[in-house]
């Protein structure tokens, strides 16, 4: 038995922002004082598949940036397969924090732990900030459309 409740958590994070922020500290607190969190960094090939586009920022950085923030004990990049049960079955955690609009995963990865018998706790964690700055695409389109209407 491990010193330390794992926590594990994942996403793009494309354009790091405060629903971002939020999201990551809330996941380090599901696992109380004495607790380590890792997060899955979405690679650029999977988020093509799933989004139909690559994000702004190269998948290496994204990791770096993410890795850098005070909760973070570290970000890894993951499965170019989306196999986030690898990962699971890699990283071992104690809980796995799901984003508010991360149903599929949250569904995939409880069959896959029911499947297993595993014990692993899978907490959805709350929306952060205000409604038209809560997504890097949002983010994005404010930008495009504040510099089309200055122009």
């Amino acid at each position: 038995m491990r010193d330390q409740v794992l926590i594990l958590a994942s996403g793009v994070f494309d354009l790091v922002h405060y629903g971002h922020i939020r999201f990551i500290e809330e996941a380090r607190k599901l696992g109380g004082e004495n607790s380590r969190l890792v997060v899955i960094i979405a690679r650029d090939k999977t988020v093509k598949r799933l989004k139909g586009r690559r994000p702004i920022i190269p998948e290496d950085q994204r990791r770096a940036v993410v890795e850098s923030l005070k909760p973070v004990d570290e970000a890894i990049l993951g499965y170019e397969n989306l196999s986030f049960e690898e990962t699971i079955v890699k990283v071992k955690p104690d809980i796995i924090a799901v984003g508010y609009d991360q149903l599929s995963i949250e569904n995939n990865v409880k069959a896959f732990i029911k499947a297993r018998g595993l014990t692993i706790e899978v907490a959805r964690v709350g929306k952060f900030g205000r409604a038209d700055l809560d997504s890097s695409s949002k983010i994005k389109r404010k930008i495009l459309s504040e510099e089309t209407s200055s122009s």
